[in-house]
């Protein structure tokens, strides 16, 4: 004999069921909660929520998706994944991982760029800054170039700079200002060095 939630779930299951298709499908949990309860059903907030996260249901978003990168113009396109989303290295200097952040301050915001070293997961190199550029992202990575250099840690062939496909990681294709080195160092978004 089954227990009285597993049968109450099973008519709020084949209600929430019976409005895919119609206007009120498109409801969300707290709309489709009374619109159960309107229909004579005894229910709370968190079951819906519970059935329709079990069903795969839920509701529609109004509004315009947010988009956080934006495509490049021109002849920039993307570089190939070549992390494939393997953060891990077997050695230091091999895989490189870049990005960078913000935060409020009483003067305005404060950015910074920071690299990490996938193998130790220490921040080789940073920058902070008030303006959101092209330098700002080239410095931290010149700056864990040469705290590796210095620290006995050579920079060889072979090491994956990974960032994301923010427009200020594809420009640096265009400002390229790292001297003494590869020029593929800054190559959009990721690149074998």
């Amino acid at each position: 004999m089954p227990s009285a939630r597993t049968v109450s779930d099973a008519h709020l299951t084949d209600a929430l069921r019976a409005t895919v298709g119609t206007p009120e499908g498109m409801y969300g949990r707290r709309k489709m909660t009374a619109y159960l309860r309107r229909q004579g059903h005894r229910v709370a907030g968190c079951t819906v929520d519970r059935l329709m996260r079990d069903e795969g249901l839920s509701g529609v978003i109004r509004g315009r998706k947010h988009r956080t990168t934006i495509a490049a113009k021109g002849e920039c396109r993307r570089a190939p994944d070549l992390l494939d989303r393997d953060f891990t290295a077997a050695a230091p200097n091999r895989k490189w991982v870049t990005d960078f952040t913000y935060t409020r301050t009483w003067m305005g915001f404060v950015y910074v760029a920071f690299v990490v070293d996938c193998f130790s997961r220490a921040i080789v190199g940073w920058h902070a800054t008030t303006v959101k550029d092209t330098a700002m992202v080239t410095t931290a990575l010149k700056m864990a170039l040469w705290r590796r250099d210095h620290a006995d840690h050579r920079v060889d062939a072979g090491l994956i700079h990974h960032s994301d496909a923010g427009s200020i990681y594809v420009d640096s294709v265009r400002r390229n200002s790292c001297p003494g080195r590869d020029r593929s160092i800054y190559r959009q978004r990721r690149r074998r060095l």
